[in-house]
């Protein structure tokens, strides 16, 4: 007979509103959505430790984690940071740097497993009905840059990099993929990210 007792999988998610779910409900969130996908599929992992709020920067992230507590190690360790950054015009070389501390913080989080940590691109707001009055050609620009170093820092140090913008960019002025304030993603949207990310946590746990 297997004794054999499952360790429950721990989860820490590292963002800003796109990760606390703004305007949706807590359930509908893309790392909640995740959790009940990885359950279903016979995953035992706790609900996700979120360090997350709405208007943070990458350095405003790394200063909440500077005074906070920790579990020692993680099995699953996210992140999604950024938009903030573009969003009051920094410049991209800055972020870059910041992202790199970042994400090798997380991989640290997750004990040296570097297939543990998942990074998820950032939205493109310039395509939401919140962005109608703005220059929406150069969000998209700058968004790309700042995606592109995400992608590269997840290279480097051999972490995920997930694409959630090219979906989110098709849908993005849809109503039924956005929240109330027509600037968040809504529950379709998260379900998209959710899918990707369970699958691609299933497949690396």
């Amino acid at each position: 007979m297997d004794t054999t007792i499952k360790k429950t999988k721990s989860w820490l998610a590292l963002g800003d509103s796109y990760t606390i779910g703004e305007r949706v409900p807590l359930h509908e969130s893309f790392p909640y959505q995740a959790l009940q996908l990885l359950r279903q599929a016979g995953i035992n992992i706790h609900a996700p430790e979120i360090v997350a709020k709405t208007g943070w920067t990458s350095d405003e992230l790394n200063d909440h984690i500077n005074q906070s507590k920790f579990s020692a190690t993680y099995d699953i360790v996210t992140l999604l940071i950024g938009v903030n950054n573009q969003y009051r015009g920094r410049n991209w070389y800055e972020f870059k740097i910041e992202f790199m501390y970042l994400l090798q913080r997380a991989v640290d989080f997750a004990g040296g497993k570097n297939e543990q940590v998942f990074v998820l691109s950032i939205p493109d707001w310039g395509v939401t009905p919140f962005a109608k009055e703005r220059d929406i050609e150069r969000i998209a620009l700058e968004i790309d840059k700042y995606n592109e170093q995400c992608k590269l820092v997840a290279d480097e140090l051999k972490c995920h990099y997930i694409d959630i913008t090219t979906s989110q960019r098709r849908d993005g002025n849809n109503p039924d993929f956005l929240a109330a304030d027509g600037l968040h993603p809504g529950r379709k949207e998260y379900s998209r990210w959710a899918k990707q990310l369970a699958q691609a946590i299933h497949t690396n746990l």
